[in-house]
């Protein structure tokens, strides 16, 4: 099969099989002359970077409801992007979206870069962003490599370096594919195909427009590619986190630095992260241990300690009583938002403990 059949048998497939998604503009409205929004292009890629589809649909909603322009979202304030983004992790990107709107809508008059050059002067913006966002939104004939466009270009030529070593070798095959017309629906058709029949386990190579002249499914090895190096084993780190409320019932939330994990978040204060952490109480208290929550991060375990002590009228070295009307726990990373249940379910089992009847003493006749 030439390259070019191959890359129309996928499109004609996407214009039946095509997922439908909030950001997306199918193929039928595309062809009735609908053009794709840069901007719900933008965020949705941004969105998609480390999480799956089923998270991001619900997430895009919430930031178009919010914030339906660039210039919306540049205009937000900071904390409110931070919490509307809170259980995407990555933190990193929330930060950058707000510093890429804000050059969007204050140098380009809202307007993003039609190129793949000026896209890549844009905050946060790397190479497979501005590939996307130049194919799908503007229809220019970029090459799209994701994970799953990998593992379909590595199956398909029956690439056997493994990844990440094989990274620009499948990207040159994937370029090959690249169609001058309708690259942008080509970019979505392709990510489509590795996400719902060259799945990374049990390809459901039988109904695959890729089937004739796929090298790995021809060898029989196509569950086996791509090979990947191993993976180092991820070390284990601790720390502790406290959580506490004053007299007031007002939570001591502080903002985390700009740099670093869960950078410009809020949370409870905590101590370092490490293999041995010093404690570093907001203030001087009889804090209680109340258990370990773990979250894994993307090069380390973290079990943190929780404790919880009552604030009274203390005034902490850091941090700031955030009222109880205010609180939301949503709002909260998904690490914080651990330890807040894990204080929460023990509280209310002490509640319940010394809510709990006392069998009566039975009276003497």
């Amino acid at each position: 099969m030439r390259e070019s059949e191959r890359s129309e048998s996928l499109l004609d497939w996407y214009d039946t099989h095509a997922r439908a998604m909030p950001w997306r503009v199918g193929p039928a409205d595309r062809r009735a002359g609908q053009r794709p929004d840069p901007y719900a292009v933008w965020l949705s890629e941004v969105m998609l970077q480390q999480t799956t589809v089923a998270t991001v649909r619900d997430y895009f909603r919430r930031f178009i409801a919010l914030w339906p322009t660039v210039d919306d979202l540049a205009a937000a304030e900071d904390a409110d992007v931070m919490a509307a983004w809170a259980g995407l992790g990555y933190y990193a990107r929330a930060r950058n979206l707000l510093k890429c709107a804000r050059v969007v809508s204050r140098d380009l008059e809202g307007r993003f870069p039609a190129s793949l050059a000026g896209l890549l002067q844009l905050p946060g913006i790397g190479p497979y962003t501005a590939a996307a966002l130049a194919s799908i939104a503007f229809d220019l004939p970029e090459t799209v490599v994701d994970g799953n466009v990998e593992r379909v270009i590595s199956r398909i030529f029956r690439v056997e370096t493994p990844l990440p070593t094989a990274k620009p070798e499948l990207t040159a095959l994937a370029q090959r594919l690249t169609p001058a017309q309708r690259p942008g629906d080509y970019a979505q058709a392709i990510m489509d195909l590795g996400a719902t029949i060259c799945t990374p386990r049990n390809p459901a190579c039988g109904i695959c427009p890729w089937r004739a002249g796929c090298a790995a499914q021809a060898a029989g090895v196509q569950a086996d590619l791509p090979r990947k190096v191993p993976k180092a084993v991820k070390p284990t780190r601790r720390g502790e986190v406290y959580v506490t409320r004053n007299a007031s019932g007002d939570w001591l939330l502080e903002t985390r630095p700009e740099r670093g994990l869960l950078g410009g978040m809020l949370a409870f204060p905590t101590s370092d992260w490490s293999q041995d952490p010093a404690p570093a109480p907001p203030f001087e208290a009889d804090w209680c241990s109340i258990g370990t929550v773990k979250h894994t991060f993307t090069h380390f375990h973290l079990l943190l300690e929780v404790h919880t002590a009552d604030a009274g009228q203390k005034n902490p070295t850091r941090g700031t009583f955030i009222p109880d009307s205010r609180f939301r726990a949503a709002d909260l990373p998904t690490l914080m938002r651990k330890a807040f249940d894990l204080a929460q379910a023990t509280s209310d089992n002490a509640q319940a403990s010394h809510k709990r009847p006392v069998n009566p003493v039975p009276e003497v006749p």
